[in-house]
């Protein structure tokens, strides 16, 4: 069986592909998690991740130009989602408002996630989402 650090896959899009590739990229990967390393991958994990990695790119395409590279791994027991792009500019998180009408997507994202990190590069800026593998243990298994 691989080490969870060595457990990872990458996708680079260019802004052309539909929302959905990027969550189904995330299927697979978690599925691959329990088929090939027989790691427990709960179902509100998978959906979890998938609606990060939903967020995540939704926002790169919306306020980024260019090309975006989505990455994720296993990592300390959790599912590490990575979305870099070519904006410099950190996003904003706003106060939760029931009243306000969309960009609630960084409120779910964060509300989320184990961790939640946005590091500046040399070119752009990458967020960095950790959610717990065994999320739900208790609930059923994917597949």
């Amino acid at each position: 069986m691989s080490t969870e650090s060595s457990i990872s896959v990458a996708a680079v899009f260019d802004g052309t592909e539909r929302i959905a590739d990027a969550r189904h990229i995330a299927g697979s990967f978690l599925a691959g998690l329990r088929d090939a390393h027989g790691l427990f991958v709960s179902v509100r994990t998978l959906e979890t991740v998938e609606l990060v990695v939903s967020e995540l790119v939704t926002n790169a395409r919306k306020y980024a130009p260019g090309p975006h590279r989505l990455t994720l791994a296993v990592q300390d027991g959790s599912v590490e989602v990575g979305l870099w792009d070519s904006n410099p500019v950190t996003p904003t998180i706003l106060a939760p408002d029931p009243y306000r009408v969309g960009r609630h997507g960084l409120e779910i994202v964060r509300a989320s996630a184990r961790d939640f990190q946005v590091r500046q590069e040399a070119e752009g800026k990458l967020i960095t989402v950790a959610i717990a593998l065994d999320e739900d243990p208790s609930g059923p298994a994917i597949g």
